[in-house]
């Protein structure tokens, strides 16, 4: 877990609302501080979850984001901007990020996660939060967690709909043993409100907060599911395979 960072006066006046938080304070904002998250990708979802992180302290984000910024991504994707179509994606939320928060350190990677550089996205951060559309990077991801033992929370949507878990290695269930093998049926492209993927990543950097600083209880082993056309949330539990093929070694 992260390393403690000393709080500056001007932080001190940055983050006074949200240290009178019970059971959080100048500690847990110090956690905060000396922390690093990994968010791939930030788009719809993992834009919004960057944002509030940033908002909240977090010392280093590395965004992990292939491509150029297009015309339909600014429907749902706020760290884009008008001015940035036709170029990298990954510049336009870093410079988002830091207009917010100027002491945030921001490493950008400009590529989509997958099996060539899932160990070393995950190798530098303290946790990931994975908000990538196919399930090829998604396990990437979860394989690479588990290995290094890093917490990893997954967000994810489709039209009205949004889900939401957390994994801790060692003490729940991973991606794998959710959701085992890629489902067929699954599409790049798919509706979306940029209300719907900002509430869902939103949830998503609560639950990093939490991890982070140690407060409240994480979704580990329960998989929060919200249908915002009927504004219903509920959450589902679901154990650990014996049998994975990703997690089962793990101890």
């Amino acid at each position: 877990m992260p390393r403690p960072g000393r709080l500056s006066a001007a932080e001190r006046l940055t983050y006074e609302w949200q240290l009178s938080v019970p059971g959080f304070g100048e500690a847990g904002q110090e956690r905060l501080k000396g922390a690093s998250v990994l968010v791939t990708r930030a788009g719809g979802v993992g834009g919004a979850a960057a944002y509030a992180l940033a908002a909240a302290g977090i010392g280093r984000l590395v965004i992990a984001h292939g491509g150029n910024v297009r015309a339909s991504d600014l429907n749902r994707q706020i760290l884009m901007t008008a001015d940035w179509v036709g170029k990298p994606r990954v510049e336009s939320a870093a410079r988002r990020l830091r207009e917010l928060n100027p002491q945030l350190e921001v490493e950008t990677v400009a590529e989509n996660a997958s099996d060539e550089n899932a160990e070393r996205l995950v190798r530098g951060v303290d946790l990931v939060l994975d908000a990538a559309p196919l399930f090829r990077e998604r396990f990437a991801l979860n394989r690479e967690s588990v290995r290094q033992r890093k917490p990893m929370v997954d967000a994810a949507m489709y039209d009205f709909e949004a889900q939401l878990t957390t994994f801790v290695p060692g003490r729940g269930p991973c991606l794998a043993c959710l959701i085992p093998a890629d489902p067929p049926a699954w599409q790049r492209q798919f509706p979306v409100f940029g209300a719907v993927a900002a509430t869902i990543g939103n949830l998503a950097a609560v639950e990093a907060i939490k991890l982070l600083a140690g407060l409240g209880q994480p979704l580990v082993g329960r998989l929060l599911l919200a249908d915002l056309r009927e504004m219903t949330f509920r959450s589902v539990r679901f154990e650990r395979r014996a049998d994975c093929a990703v997690c089962s070694h793990a101890t």
